[in-house]
């Protein structure tokens, strides 16, 4: 079967794009799937995660970058898609990533939009929005669902306010959620995963496993 290809887009930046890219790609791989990460972005914040790990456990899943490739980046992933089971689209943020990401939307199974809790985040979610709508005229059979990111640990009543609002902007909410935790940013450093950061990870561990076992779950059902 064709690789599974997943676009992780929001062209807000800092709302954990590349953490949950890395962390989804690492659950899939530690599953036994063969998974490619391509990291869009010209800042290369994938390739060096992946780069960072240590030499004796290095990332689990595949990481290059087709930065440079942009507006035919959807020729380059469709001439992979007999080589791995996934492949996990890491797309650049802001308007100098519209080409990459549209680019990548035309092919992909499904587009993850990570949110976090705000105002001025969801408001931005608007604009990826466009993009899919625009790629869904081509692709027709594109799944699209927000994830929410960075949740505060402790559920607050202005998050609580936010994640009603979710509904307002056309696109389904994924029932996992990542959560504001330091251990998330402690693995982009080190190179690893929160699978790699023992018992002490384990609520961020449960948290990775339910995202994946949900995309899994929708992408069986195409």
């Amino acid at each position: 079967m064709p690789a599974r290809i997943i676009v992780v887009a929001q062209q807000k930046g800092g709302v954990g794009k590349t953490t949950i890219s890395m962390h989804l790609a690492a659950a899939l791989a530690l599953d036994g799937a063969k998974v490619l990460v391509v990291d869009c972005d010209h800042q290369g914040s994938a390739c060096g995660w992946a780069g960072a790990a240590p030499n004796e456990t290095p990332f689990p899943a595949t990481v290059v970058s087709l930065a440079h490739v942009e507006r035919s980046l959807h020729r380059e992933l469709k001439k992979m898609l007999d080589d791995y089971d996934y492949m996990v689209v890491d797309c650049p943020a802001g308007l100098e990533g519209q080409h990459a990401t549209t680019s990548a939307l035309l092919v992909a199974d499904l587009v993850l939009v990570p949110v976090v809790l705000s105002g001025l985040d969801l408001r931005a979610s608007v604009a990826i929005k466009k993009l899919i709508e625009y790629a869904q005229e081509s692709n027709e059979t594109l799944q699209a669902y927000m994830v929410s990111s960075m949740v505060p640990a402790q559920d607050t009543n202005v998050s609580k306010t936010m994640r009603k609002s979710l509904d307002n902007l056309g696109l389904p909410a994924l029932a996992s959620e990542l959560e504001n935790r330091t251990g998330f940013r402690e693995a982009g450093v080190l190179g690893v995963t929160v699978f790699d950061l023992g018992s002490a990870a384990r609520d961020m561990q449960d948290q990775v496993r339910a995202l994946k076992t949900e995309i899994v779950s929708l992408l069986e059902q195409k």
